[in-house]
């Protein structure tokens, strides 16, 4: 059956469309995706969960998209490693893929955007885009920032504004204790809660701080002694995979009454080990919310029908969204003008409309408080099938926390490609900021 281009423009979220019957493949060009992430080890279950929110997305924008495309995620198992992460990248572009996707670990973020850098300056013709879709360190869009990199998910400073922000105005928390991986991007979150709490509630003491190896620690039990001995009132914690659940779990038995705050505790397994016995005490602070109106009700509806998990990763759906809106924008599938019509790029996804910073490539967004609930007609969503929900308390604008770019960005010569303008870039007013102290 004939399909035109015209019976797939009008499309729901800056884009996408999910309804639409399926284009044969030969009508249109496929575009494969590199995906990035760690298949084995201990945060396996982590990245198989991305991985497969990643082709569940693709299914659906396959259906139609105003880029008259098709996009295929092919998986390269990094096992969490810096040197794996460049090799995969290199087995990836030796298939002939252009873009990658890649987001669990900073280390292996900043080793990436560096090796596709360098290979876009040697191979001019054949340049890869990289979309991070979970790495949060600010010198990705700081003093290692790059125009091939483009971050997806708020950095730690702008994450931390708001977490910040909402224990200030909770009178109650007097004392807290800081509970990170031993890794760039549990210690940039340790300094800049230190530094963001010194300057809103000067009264808040940090009454302890533990750096856990990342993915080795079993028992958490002594941690969780360590902060009711210090008498906290509040954790902040930016742990994700094993090492947040597990936390989770030694709490739990050593009956901590302390409030958690956390980056990551919608992520796959941590609501399941909450459960209900941490209802109004553990935060979630991120750029999502389960019970968000609109397009996320149907995705998280039909990733649950067939993975029987929960899509704890919007961001893949924002990322597809940023594609097929700059590639049809660009009238190109090829990195670098796709790449240059990102830049200041508006456009939809599931929690409205987003800016992508030309300066920086930062995707700003609204970030949100929640807290851990039953389920109500308020906040219906059933997390993990547990009878709870994140239920949404503060939604913080993206004036609220964005923080002035500091990144010097190098670009290529394109004015014969796609006109840019070089955007003007400010100081932090932030003490501190992104000053290049390496982060997830």
């Amino acid at each position: 059956m004939h399909t035109t281009r015209r019976s797939f423009i009008s499309t729901l979220a800056g884009g996408l469309l999910l309804g639409a019957a399926p284009v044969h493949a030969r009508q249109i060009p496929t575009v494969k995706l590199a995906f990035i992430d760690p298949l084995t080890g201990p945060f396996a279950a982590v990245g198989q969960n991305q991985l497969q929110s990643w082709q569940f997305v693709a299914d659906r924008v396959n259906r139609g998209n105003t880029a008259g495309v098709r996009f295929e995620i092919v998986p390269f198992d990094n096992k969490g490693a810096v040197q794996d992460t460049v090799n995969a990248l290199q087995a990836a572009v030796d298939q002939g893929i252009r873009y990658v996707l890649q987001g669990d670990g900073s280390g292996a973020a900043i080793a990436l955007s560096k090796a596709v850098s360098r290979h876009n300056t040697r191979h001019p013709g054949q340049e890869v885009l990289y979309l991070n879709y979970a790495a949060v360190d600010s010198a990705l869009t700081g003093s290692d920032c790059s125009f091939w990199h483009f971050a997806l998910q708020p950095s730690v400073p702008m994450t931390l504004q708001a977490m910040t922000d909402d224990i200030r105005n909770r009178p109650q928390i007097k004392r807290v204790y800081l509970i990170e991986q031993d890794y760039s991007f549990g210690h940039q979150v340790a300094k800049y809660a230190r530094e963001m709490l010194a300057l809103k509630r000067p009264d808040i003491q940090i009454v302890g701080e533990d750096f856990v190896p990342l993915g080795q620690v079993k028992d958490f039990s002594p941690y969780i002694a360590k902060v009711q001995a210090a008498k906290a009132d509040c954790i902040i914690t930016a742990n994700w995979g094993p090492d947040l659940t597990l936390l989770i779990k030694a709490a739990q038995q050593g009956g901590l009454k302390a409030d958690l705050y956390t980056f990551y505790a919608s992520s796959l397994g941590a609501p399941s080990e909450i459960g209900p016995h941490d209802a109004g005490r553990v935060k979630l602070v991120y750029y999502s919310n389960p019970n968000l109106p609109g397009v996320l009700q149907s995705l998280q509806k039909g990733f649950r029908d067939k993975y029987k998990q929960d899509f704890s990763v919007p961001a893949t759906y924002t990322g597809l969204a940023l594609l097929t809106a700059a590639m049809t924008k660009a009238h190109s599938t090829e990195p670098l003008k796709v790449a240059s019509a990102m830049e200041g790029l508006k456009f939809h996804t599931f929690n409205g409309e987003v800016t992508l910073r030309a300066a920086d490539h930062q995707l700003l967004q609204p970030i949100y408080v929640s807290d851990w609930q039953p389920v109500s007609p308020a906040n219906p969503y059933d997390v993990e099938n547990t009878g709870y929900t994140f239920a949404l308390e503060h939604t913080y604008r993206p004036a609220q926390t964005t923080l002035p770019a500091q990144c010097t960005m190098q670009r290529p010569l394109m004015t014969e490609v796609y006109p840019v303008k070089p955007p003007k870039v400010t100081a932090s007013a932030v003490p501190g900021a992104s000053q290049g102290t390496p982060s997830r």
